[in-house]
């Protein structure tokens, strides 16, 4: 039994680990270790990513997946792997007008802009190759997508309860699961799947009449693929990376923060990110806050799953609590890089506890990178901003390791404007749309520039110094913020 992953430009193969099933990359060629995919494999797994927005779905890819369609094997897609495999999806979320990315149609349905990162439970609605048997039946995941409304009459599989879309309360359900009319291609949006459901894996393997020595070489299979894909990062970068060992208790952590959204935290996390997996480290990346799509492209370039620990709590948002993210984290990582959320000081008055970024780095002994672009208010305007809220900062007790201004224009006045305080990034252009997680990010060439040029003006390994181990000492209640706040 042979079961193909997807592994182009765009695509996050380790993002999850699927159940143990993939044993064969398929690459952006349709071939398998030369061989046409459709002619040596039993099923494919399309995995999630940003395989739309990166167009890395090539004709020759395509057809193989066509073909492997026709012929009534598993075709199985997941987040932009589901997106992949509809008609067409809108990605002009900040657009007048729809901007469209055509699909492979094999699934009669069509997406549009809606926001969705919350941990979810689905109840499978409909049979397919992937639910069979399961009417009924609740599973668990997550979301982690920006364009997650499905319209059309492709046979529902299943839907999510969620609570959160496009940054407001939305409970309610919503489809997030569809079939072929033969049953045998499926998408989801629920990423973890299969990792955290043994029944779709049971239920995958019945499908290929799959008895116990087949599983046995599945899973063997799958295991030195993963091997395979954690030792490069990224895609086909040939960037090769070897664990230098040494995971032990509580690895230590800082927190890239800055003064306000659009600073730039994000590249700069994947760039250290990438950096640090180089040198051979175990990395950690955890999103303060519910917005976890984010820390995706450096979980891309690194090769880590997204984990219930990536996400650390804030009032009702967010996934799991600081004390238990801890916890979850000893013994897996050599380091720990946790990204801010807005301001760092953002929500700090809020009477529930805790509701921002300071808090959490507070409450666990964490260091902070203070970021603060120059894109919008200029150099001085962005020094002036970081000064202040060094001071808020300070005067809190959190440990500010030091501070980066962000897409400097002219190094001349930064040195007149900082004065020797903090550290500069030159502003990079992308040759092309993809900057943000927010609205359209071509992986590849993201991730790549950040850590070329993090690599390039910032000391990597002086920043490893910077980190601390975490110990949780308990939130600062609310009536003591704002009296350090006043001044």
């Amino acid at each position: 039994m042979r079961i193909g992953l997807v592994c182009v430009r765009g695509s996050v193969p380790a993002f999850e680990n699927f159940g143990f099933l993939p044993t064969d990359i398929v690459g952006a060629n349709g071939l398998v270790k030369g061989s046409r995919a459709h002619r040596v494999l039993d099923g494919i797994i399309i995995p999630g990513g940003s395989i739309v927005e990166s167009g890395s779905l090539s004709p020759e890819l395509g057809s193989e997946i066509r073909r492997m369609a026709a012929d009534g094997k598993f075709v199985l897609g997941i987040c932009s792997g589901f997106q992949a495999l509809a008609e067409r999806t809108d990605i002009g979320r900040r657009s007048p007008c729809p901007v469209y990315r055509e699909g492979l149609g094999l699934l009669n349905v069509t997406f549009h802009p809606m926001i969705s990162n919350d941990r979810v439970e689905a109840t499978i609605t409909g049979e397919s190759f992937l639910t069979s048997g399961m009417s009924g039946e609740s599973i668990t995941g997550f979301h982690c997508h920006t364009y997650g409304e499905i319209r059309g009459d492709a046979p529902e599989i299943m839907r999510s309860s969620i609570v959160r879309a496009d940054y407001r309360e939305r409970p309610g359900e919503i489809i997030s699961g569809v079939c072929s009319d033969d049953g045998n291609v499926a998408g989801t949006m629920v990423h973890g799947c299969l990792d955290e459901n043994p029944a779709l894996v049971d239920n995958i393997l019945e499908f290929l009449d799959a008895d116990e020595t087949s599983r046995e070489r599945i899973l063997e299979a799958n295991r030195k693929l993963r091997e395979a894909l954690r030792s490069e990062l990224g895609i086909s970068t040939g960037i090769r990376v070897t664990d230098i060992g040494g995971v032990r208790g509580t690895p230590p952590a800082i927190m890239i923060a800055s003064t306000g959204s659009d600073s730039g935290k994000t590249f700069i996390l994947t760039g250290l990110a990438g950096a640090l997996r180089r040198r051979g480290l175990r990395v950690g990346v955890i999103k303060v806050g519910p917005d976890v799509r984010d820390i995706v492209p450096a979980l891309y370039l690194i090769k880590e799953p997204m984990e219930e620990h990536s996400s650390i709590r804030i009032g009702r948002l967010g996934w799991m609590e600081l004390r238990d993210v801890l916890e979850s984290v000893r013994g897996r990582y050599d380091i720990i890089l946790i990204e801010g959320v807005m301001s760092i000081l953002t929500g700090l008055l809020n009477d529930i506890t805790p509701y921002s970024g300071a808090e959490i780095a507070l409450a666990a002994g964490i260091p902070v990178i203070m970021v603060a672009g120059c894109s919008k208010g200029g150099i001085e305007s962005a020094v002036v901003d970081l000064d202040a809220h060094i001071a808020v900062l300070e005067g809190l007790g959190v440990d500010v390791s030091c501070g980066i201004l962000n897409r400097v224009y002219d190094m001349d006045i930064f040195e007149r404007a900082s004065g020797g305080r903090y550290l500069a990034i030159p502003r990079i252009e992308m040759s092309e749309r993809g900057g943000t997680p927010e609205v359209e990010i071509k992986l590849e060439d993201f991730c790549l520039k950040a850590m070329e040029t993090v690599e390039e003006h910032l000391d990597v390994d002086a920043l490893i110094r910077l980190a601390k181990k975490p110990e949780f000492r308990g939130y600062m209640g609310p009536e003591e913020i704002r009296r350090v706040f006043r001044g």
